[in-house]
């Protein structure tokens, strides 16, 4: 059985024979992963309502254990300040955040869980690592764990070559 990037591959060999077309099946298939993940339909997170850049907000206020600021946010989550904000609205709006004025300085804010928030990421996490642990059991535990180091591997790589680049 192939994969959606297989004939992909076939139709660029096609047309230039000659070229080599591992970066595609390489980066073709993380982006392929990358969509199909974001599409599902029967994770966790599409019953919360919540998109995963918007559970990746609240994971770092959990993690961090801190309350942060947009800023900080977005260095933790990846992430535009932009796209920072306009979560934060969404999240605010469904009362699992909340924002105030720094005490020192009040034209920065300070973001953190709310009770309601704090009680559904609670819940979450372990919903959604375990759901996620069902899409991959079929590659096994010792696959996983090699397709983890390679993915760090190449993570390494591009932020060395593109660590530049900023959300």
């Amino acid at each position: 059985m192939e994969d959606a990037v297989a004939e992909v591959l076939r139709q660029w060999r096609r047309i230039h024979p000659d070229l080599d077309t591992l970066p595609i099946a390489v980066i073709g298939r993380l982006t392929r992963c990358t969509v199909l993940l974001q599409q599902a339909a029967g994770a966790p997170l599409t019953r919360e309502g919540l998109a995963r850049p918007e559970f990746d907000l609240l994971g770092a206020l959990q993690r961090v254990g801190r309350d942060l600021t947009p800023t900080q946010l977005a260095r933790e989550t990846f992430s535009s300040g932009a796209a920072v904000t306009k979560r934060l609205r969404r999240l605010e709006e469904r009362g699992l955040v909340e924002r105030r004025a720094d005490e020192r300085d009040r034209r920065v804010a300070r973001v953190s869980l709310t009770e309601e928030g704090r009680r559904l990421i609670a819940r979450l996490v372990p919903e959604q690592v375990g759901y996620e642990a069902s899409l991959l059991s079929a590659l096994g535990t010792d696959r996983q764990r090699e397709l983890a180091d390679v993915l760090s591997e190449l993570l390494v790589l591009l932020e060395g070559r593109l660590g530049g680049v900023r959300f």
